[in-house]
Protein backbone atom coordinates (compact mmCIF):
# COMPACT_ATOMS: atom_id res chain seq x y z
CA UNK A 1 0.00 0.00 0.00
CA UNK A 2 1.51 3.47 -1.16
CA UNK A 3 0.43 6.20 1.64
CA UNK A 4 -1.20 8.80 0.21
CA UNK A 5 0.09 11.44 3.68
CA UNK A 6 2.77 11.38 6.00
CA UNK A 7 2.28 8.26 8.45
CA UNK A 8 3.44 10.54 11.54
CA UNK A 9 3.21 14.49 12.16
CA UNK A 10 4.42 16.60 14.91
CA UNK A 11 3.62 19.60 16.26
CA UNK A 12 4.52 22.03 19.16
CA UNK A 13 2.91 19.79 22.12
CA UNK A 14 2.02 17.12 19.95
CA UNK A 15 2.73 13.54 18.17
CA UNK A 16 0.29 12.13 15.67
CA UNK A 17 1.27 8.54 14.44
CA UNK A 18 -0.83 5.47 12.81
CA UNK A 19 -2.59 3.56 15.28
CA UNK A 20 -0.88 0.28 16.31
CA UNK A 21 -2.48 -2.78 18.26
CA UNK A 22 -1.27 -1.79 22.00
CA UNK A 23 -3.30 1.47 21.79
CA UNK A 24 -6.71 0.09 22.35
CA UNK A 25 -6.06 0.12 26.31
CA UNK A 26 -5.28 3.88 26.39
CA UNK A 27 -7.99 4.99 23.49
CA UNK A 28 -10.25 2.75 25.60
CA UNK A 29 -10.54 6.06 27.77
CA UNK A 30 -12.02 7.75 25.18
CA UNK A 31 -14.54 5.23 23.40
CA UNK A 32 -15.69 4.44 27.40
CA UNK A 33 -16.60 7.60 27.67
CA UNK A 34 -20.14 8.53 27.79
CA UNK A 35 -19.71 12.24 27.40
CA UNK A 36 -17.28 12.15 25.21
CA UNK A 37 -18.66 10.05 23.09
CA UNK A 38 -22.41 11.11 22.92
CA UNK A 39 -22.14 12.96 19.70
CA UNK A 40 -20.02 10.37 17.67
CA UNK A 41 -20.73 6.63 17.79
CA UNK A 42 -23.47 7.47 20.85
CA UNK A 43 -22.54 5.63 23.65
CA UNK A 44 -19.54 4.00 25.97
CA UNK A 45 -17.99 0.91 24.00
CA UNK A 46 -17.24 -2.45 25.52
CA UNK A 47 -13.52 -3.32 25.46
CA UNK A 48 -14.02 -5.62 22.56
CA UNK A 49 -15.80 -2.46 20.35
CA UNK A 50 -12.86 -0.05 21.02
CA UNK A 51 -10.84 -2.96 19.89
CA UNK A 52 -12.40 -3.67 16.56
CA UNK A 53 -12.51 0.17 15.98
CA UNK A 54 -9.13 0.71 16.45
CA UNK A 55 -9.08 -2.25 13.80
CA UNK A 56 -10.70 -0.29 11.37
CA UNK A 57 -8.95 2.77 12.19
CA UNK A 58 -5.61 0.80 10.98
CA UNK A 59 -7.21 -0.86 8.48
CA UNK A 60 -8.84 2.65 6.99
CA UNK A 61 -5.05 3.57 6.30
CA UNK A 62 -4.71 0.34 4.10
CA UNK A 63 -8.30 0.98 1.92
CA UNK A 64 -7.63 4.82 1.34
CA UNK A 65 -3.88 5.00 1.90
CA UNK A 66 -4.52 8.10 4.60
CA UNK A 67 -6.78 7.74 7.99
CA UNK A 68 -6.77 8.86 11.68
CA UNK A 69 -3.71 9.19 13.69
CA UNK A 70 -3.19 8.36 17.13
CA UNK A 71 -2.98 12.11 19.03
CA UNK A 72 0.00 11.80 21.55
CA UNK A 73 0.79 14.87 24.02
CA UNK A 74 4.47 15.07 24.04
CA UNK A 75 4.61 16.20 27.69
CA UNK A 76 3.25 12.80 29.15
CA UNK A 77 3.38 10.33 26.31
CA UNK A 78 0.10 9.60 26.94
CA UNK A 79 -2.37 9.09 23.92
CA UNK A 80 -5.51 11.17 24.19
CA UNK A 81 -7.69 10.03 21.40
CA UNK A 82 -7.70 10.24 17.48
CA UNK A 83 -7.37 13.42 15.14
CA UNK A 84 -6.97 13.03 11.19
CA UNK A 85 -9.23 11.76 8.34
CA UNK A 86 -12.03 9.62 8.23
CA UNK A 87 -14.04 8.43 5.05
CA UNK A 88 -15.92 5.06 6.32
CA UNK A 89 -18.63 4.24 3.31
CA UNK A 90 -21.51 5.32 5.00
CA UNK A 91 -19.73 8.74 5.09
CA UNK A 92 -21.03 11.39 2.95
CA UNK A 93 -17.75 12.61 1.57
CA UNK A 94 -13.83 12.22 3.56
CA UNK A 95 -14.03 14.45 6.73
CA UNK A 96 -11.35 15.71 8.96
CA UNK A 97 -11.81 14.18 12.46
CA UNK A 98 -11.29 14.63 16.14
CA UNK A 99 -12.46 13.14 19.29
CA UNK A 100 -10.45 13.06 22.27
CA UNK A 101 -11.12 12.07 26.22
CA UNK A 102 -12.67 14.45 27.99
CA UNK A 103 -9.80 14.92 30.18
CA UNK A 104 -8.29 16.58 27.50
CA UNK A 105 -10.65 18.84 26.49
CA UNK A 106 -10.61 22.86 26.72
CA UNK A 107 -6.87 22.80 25.74
CA UNK A 108 -6.21 23.78 22.62
CA UNK A 109 -4.93 19.94 21.53
CA UNK A 110 -7.72 19.01 19.20
CA UNK A 111 -7.70 22.48 17.38
CA UNK A 112 -3.79 22.05 17.08
CA UNK A 113 -4.05 18.79 15.40
CA UNK A 114 -6.75 19.98 13.13
CA UNK A 115 -5.04 21.86 11.45
CA UNK A 116 -2.16 20.32 11.41
CA UNK A 117 -3.94 17.60 9.61
CA UNK A 118 -5.96 20.55 7.51
CA UNK A 119 -2.55 21.27 6.28
CA UNK A 120 -1.09 18.26 5.35
CA UNK A 121 -5.11 17.34 3.84
CA UNK A 122 -4.06 20.41 1.48
CA UNK A 123 -0.79 19.78 0.61
CA UNK A 124 -1.22 15.65 -0.21
CA UNK A 125 -4.54 15.26 -0.81
CA UNK A 126 -5.53 18.35 -2.80
CA UNK A 127 -8.02 17.10 -5.24
CA UNK A 128 -10.13 15.62 -2.34
CA UNK A 129 -12.53 18.27 -0.35
CA UNK A 130 -12.19 17.67 2.81
CA UNK A 131 -15.70 18.31 5.65
CA UNK A 132 -16.04 17.61 9.15
CA UNK A 133 -19.12 15.67 9.53
CA UNK A 134 -20.87 16.56 12.99
CA UNK A 135 -24.00 16.00 15.11
CA UNK A 136 -26.52 18.99 15.64
CA UNK A 137 -25.79 19.33 19.42
CA UNK A 138 -22.44 19.10 19.42
CA UNK A 139 -21.49 22.53 20.09
CA UNK A 140 -18.03 22.02 20.74
CA UNK A 141 -16.93 20.55 17.89
CA UNK A 142 -19.10 23.46 15.72
CA UNK A 143 -17.14 25.91 17.22
CA UNK A 144 -13.75 23.96 16.54
CA UNK A 145 -14.80 23.43 12.91
CA UNK A 146 -15.47 27.33 12.78
CA UNK A 147 -12.05 28.13 13.95
CA UNK A 148 -10.76 26.08 11.78
CA UNK A 149 -12.42 28.11 8.87
CA UNK A 150 -14.93 25.39 7.79
CA UNK A 151 -18.16 26.47 6.48
CA UNK A 152 -21.85 25.15 7.34
CA UNK A 153 -22.46 23.77 3.67
CA UNK A 154 -25.57 21.65 4.26
CA UNK A 155 -27.70 19.61 7.06
CA UNK A 156 -28.32 16.07 5.88
CA UNK A 157 -30.04 12.85 7.43
CA UNK A 158 -27.95 10.51 9.68
CA UNK A 159 -28.26 7.58 12.12
CA UNK A 160 -31.76 9.11 12.99
CA UNK A 161 -30.90 13.23 12.92
CA UNK A 162 -29.90 16.17 10.64
CA UNK A 163 -26.16 16.09 10.89
CA UNK A 164 -23.91 19.36 9.78
CA UNK A 165 -21.91 19.06 7.20
CA UNK A 166 -19.13 21.63 7.80
CA UNK A 167 -16.90 22.41 4.51
CA UNK A 168 -13.33 23.12 5.08
CA UNK A 169 -11.10 25.74 3.19
CA UNK A 170 -8.61 24.60 0.61
CA UNK A 171 -6.49 27.34 0.79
Amino acid sequence: MKYRVPLALETERLYLRQFKEEDWRCLHKYYSDEEATRYTVGRAFTEGETWRTLCSMIGHWQVRGYGPYALIEKSSACLMGTVGFWYPNDWPEPEIKWALASDYWGKGFASEAAREVQSIGREYLPEIPLISFIHPNNQPSIKLAERLGAVLENEIPFRGNIWKVYRHPNE
